[in-house]
């Protein structure tokens, strides 16, 4: 029992920073979106057309999150107005951010002068889930090369997620996923979140994510 109360309440420590993260952004009019996937799917490319698709009028902030390295961070920082890495290495939740972490790059951010922060969270399709940032919106990524049976095997963070992207369109010709399979596997968890089938390499499908991105900055 004692171990189960601890747990509590390092939960409700996270969710209690989240909500503090949560009305810090809405003082400022700017929407968070905590972007999740496994390592490889294409969430900092995801990242790199959000910033291009949504274009110079709208104010956007990105916060890495890794393991290790600023090799994402690098790649994004000529795109977005302000970026802050966090790398997780040492720590006990280095699968995953966490709302104090959060805390700590929101504080670093310019949020009176973005619009929206991105938060590229750790490769992972099972921490990222359980931790709420004070994000407005989570989107999940899920890529063509992975297979259709990640619904499957991860249904936690798939039914908690405000909108599924499905990246490497390009490739479904040459890989095994059943687009059908997978989305109504989504289905059977959520049958809210919309589905965004893109290809970052040809910008297929980027201009609907967008869009949908967009009105939720404008209804922030």
């Amino acid at each position: 029992m004692k171990k189960i109360e601890i747990v509590q309440g390092l939960l409700a420590a996270n969710n209690a920073t989240a909500s503090g993260n949560r009305a810090l952004l809405d003082r400022h009019g700017c929407l968070a979106v905590n972007i999740m996937s496994a390592p490889g799917a294409g969430k900092t490319s995801v990242v790199l057309r959000t910033i291009a698709g949504l274009g110079a009028t709208v104010r956007t902030g990105v916060i890495e999150g890794d393991v290790a390295s600023t090799v994402d961070a690098e790649k994004v920082q000529d795109a977005a107005r302000a970026v802050v890495q966090i790398n997780t290495k040492g720590m006990p939740e280095s699968c995953a951010l966490v709302a104090d972490m959060v805390d700590a790059a929101l504080r670093r951010m310019p949020l009176d002068r973005l619009d929206i922060v991105l938060i590229e969270n750790v490769g992972n399709l099972i921490c990222p889930s359980e931790f709420d940032l004070g994000e407005h919106v989570k989107v999940v990524i899920a890529s063509t090369p992975e297979g259709d049976d990640k619904p499957l095997k991860y249904p936690l963070i798939f039914a908690d997620a405000d909108a599924v992207i499905i990246n490497k369109l390009d490739l479904l010709p040459y890989v095994d996923f059943d687009m059908d399979r997978f989305t109504h596997a989504v289905r059977d968890l959520n049958a809210r979140a919309p589905f965004f089938p893109l290809s970052c390499k040809t910008g297929e499908g980027v201009a609907e994510w967008v869009a949908w991105l967009r009105d939720r900055i404008h209804k922030a």
